[in-house]
């Protein structure tokens, strides 16, 4: 796959995990966890903040370039 398919797809996917996903949704205030932590397991210590938006993850996507510069 090239860089524009690739940017593609991640665009989708940032914007439907960030607008539309289910998986985020918690009756837990948004809130840093106290106590011992490391684990991303959405069944233990991490959490989505319910109020998190695409547009920080997408304007970084946009500063990728959409073909692989000449030379690499």
């Amino acid at each position: 796959y090239g860089i524009a398919d690739i940017k593609r797809w991640l665009q989708v996917f940032l914007y439907r995990f960030f607008k539309f996903s289910q998986f985020k949704r918690s009756c837990v205030p948004n809130a840093p966890k106290v106590g011992s932590g490391g684990s991303l397991s959405p069944r233990g210590d991490w959490r989505a903040p319910s109020d998190a938006g695409a547009a920080p993850w997408l304007a970084s996507l946009a500063e990728i370039p959409e073909e692989e510069p000449e030379g690499l």
